[in-house]
């Protein structure tokens, strides 16, 4: 793997979903962020290919482990079933949150993923918001019915519908929110009321 100056991570495990994936990857891409789909686990044959929830396989750019943690600007972290359930019980993705956050850098999480960051111990006492079926299991979070909720260095939303206002608030983070204003003009994704 080249040399990398600062990235987003976005991880991937088998069962993710695949257009919360996809749009973060690709809104962050059009920003000229520098984005790594790492694989949390190896595929079949040692392969960095990933299947989604609904069978779609993206091809990694890098497995989790092989990306340095002082290169993460931020890690971004899609929804779907199994695959948030699978990355909380496996705990890789929650070391990694761990680390980012105590090192005051941003995580972010869609759908059911803000049950990973709930996991890593990083939403007790904040605002955030998810999949409406996985609210009950986030206990000590100040749960907000919304599309995109920030609280410090925590960003979550709701799932597949919000995935654009989730990503073009991650770009608001990273690049301004006037890069992620006309960025999202350019794409003509309604602004949120």
């Amino acid at each position: 793997m080249q040399p990398i100056q600062s990235v987003v991570v976005v991880p991937l495990m088998s069962g993710f979903e695949e257009i919360e994936a996809v749009t973060i990857i690709d809104v962050l891409r059009r920003a000229e962020l520098s984005v790594v789909v790492a694989a949390v686990e190896a595929g079949p044959h040692d392969s960095l290919l990933v299947r989604g929830s609904h069978g779609l396989a993206l091809e990694a750019d890098a497995r989790l482990v092989d990306v340095p943690l002082d290169q993460i600007a931020l890690c971004a972290i899609p929804g779907g079933q199994p695959g948030t359930d699978r990355m909380v019980a496996d705990g890789a993705v929650g070391r990694l949150i761990q680390a980012l956050v105590a090192r005051g850098r941003p995580v972010a999480a869609v759908c059911a993923a803000p049950l990973v960051l709930h996991a890593a111990g990083v939403l007790h006492g904040r605002k955030a918001t998810c999949y409406p079926s996985v609210q009950a299991r986030l206990t000590g979070v100040e749960y907000v019915d919304s599309a995109v909720v920030v609280d410090g260095l925590v960003t979550t939303s709701r799932g597949v519908g919000t995935a654009l206002h989730f990503a073009l608030a991650l770009v608001a983070q990273l690049r301004g929110v006037d890069a992620a204003t006309s960025l999202g003009q350019a794409m003509l994704v309604p602004a949120l009321r």
